[in-house]
């Protein structure tokens, strides 16, 4: 149940930062919320598939700087995949989707750190 929650969170937390890069004209625009949660939820899955296939394929993402760099051209990439399946999801090029990526990983880590420390497991 924990783990459910935690996809919840993460999802709306995702979604939420999706308006607010819309709302700051950084090259990515959403529709409305409705449009936010299910562009959240198909960038997890693509993300999720994509990832696979690279450990699949045997490359794999480590940690550090490189890791980081990799994860978030592998996450604007995803955006930009996105864009394509999804009608309420615009994505204005590379540079949306990287500052979009950017956006994202950092809410999200600040979420789960904000929430780790009141005891919360995100």
């Amino acid at each position: 149940m924990g783990a459910l929650i935690s996809i919840v969170i993460a999802l709306v937390v995702a979604a939420v930062v999706l308006l607010i890069v819309d709302r700051l004209n950084l090259g990515l625009s959403v529709d409305g919320f409705g449009s936010a949660i299910i562009a959240a939820l198909v960038i997890a899955i693509v993300g999720g598939i994509v990832l696979w296939l690279l450990g699949f394929l045997g490359i794999t993402i480590g940690g550090g700087l490189l890791g980081a760099i990799v994860y978030l051209v592998v996450a604007a990439v995803i955006l930009l995949i996105s864009d394509r399946f999804l009608s309420g999801l615009s994505v204005s090029g590379f540079g949306g989707a990287i500052i979009a990526a950017i956006a994202i990983g950092v809410v999200i880590w600040l979420v789960g750190w904000l929430l780790g420390l009141l005891g919360i497991s995100f």
